[in-house]
């Protein structure tokens, strides 16, 4: 299952450097995961300092 950033995102960035396969990307007024590119490693979640980042 693809992960999801929920609205607790702050904006900071630090799970877009955290992808290994670049499935994050800036959207409006949050970040967003691609489904479809996202392979589920968890890297993005590990990283989040809110929280804010879950399986769905």
């Amino acid at each position: 299952m693809a992960y999801v950033i929920s609205d607790g995102c702050v904006s900071c960035g630090a799970c877009e450097s955290a992808c290994p396969v670049g499935a994050i990307a800036e959207g409006d007024g949050k970040y967003e995961i691609d489904a479809n590119a996202c392979v589920s490693c968890g890297s993005c979640a590990d990283t989040c300092p809110t929280g804010s980042i879950a399986e769905e």
